[in-house]
């Protein structure tokens, strides 16, 4: 996608721990709707990053910020799910203007107490955030286990549908990279600076149309953003 195409651009930020395969069914659907798509792998998720990388969620949004810019996309619709639904939330709140909407799939931001209704709340996994959380913890538990500790995870919140073995394959094979299990849990550590961030989006409104989306399996209604503050949600 070039900046002069006339194409409304359309950036999705996976999460963890998945890769831009996550939106493998999406994609060709929003190039038959008119759109230009720009998948966009976050630092760590799936793929060690390059660089010393800040893991806040409000950092990340900067640094999508100057990738965006440096690529010439300046108006654009966004998509996020899972971590990369808190980056997209911040940054469409940085960039009213630029964002002409936003998708949050599979969330609930950082500070936000919800209750996850059924069938949801008996099938969607809660272990592995205090296990990413605990310092330590995954990195004595997790190496050559991948298969065990990642595949577990896909089984369990992908629902009763499953996921075909191909892709989950591809999950763990990305994850089990070196230095991937260590950047991934970067995420889950930064708690503070991120309950932070996120409260401040009290006062700065995201302009753009909002759309929450949760799996009947997983954060079905009411919506994952609730707190999150749209005129138009």
């Amino acid at each position: 996608m070039t900046a002069g195409s006339s194409r409304l651009p359309v950036v999705l930020l996976h999460g963890w721990p998945v890769t831009e395969a996550h939106w493998r069914h999406l994609l060709p659907l929003l190039d038959q709707a008119g759109f230009a798509a720009v998948p966009i792998t976050l630092p760590g998720l799936g793929a060690k990053p390059v660089q010393a990388t800040s893991f806040r969620k409000a950092d990340l949004a900067h640094w999508l910020k100057d990738m965006l810019a440096q690529r010439g996309i300046t108006r654009f619709a966004l998509i996020g799910h899972d971590w990369g639904a808190t980056v997209a939330v911040i940054l469409a709140a940085e960039l009213a203007s630029a964002v002409t909407a936003l998708v949050v799939e599979e969330e609930i931001l950082p500070g936000i107490d919800i209750h996850i209704p059924e069938p949801g709340r008996s099938h969607y996994p809660t272990w592995h955030g205090p296990i990413n959380r605990t310092i330590g913890l995954a990195e004595q538990l997790v190496p050559g286990r991948e298969a065990a500790y990642y595949g577990m995870f896909l089984e369990q919140s992908a629902g009763p549908a499953g996921l075909d073995p191909d892709t989950v394959r591809s999950y763990i094979e990305a994850y089990s990279a070196p230095g991937v299990l260590e950047a991934g849990l970067g995420y889950y550590r930064t708690g503070s600076d991120d309950l932070g961030d996120v409260r401040a989006l009290v006062s700065d409104q995201v302009a753009a149309p909002v759309l929450a989306l949760g799996g009947r399996f997983a954060f079905a209604p009411p919506s994952p953003t609730a707190s999150v503050s749209s005129p138009r949600t």
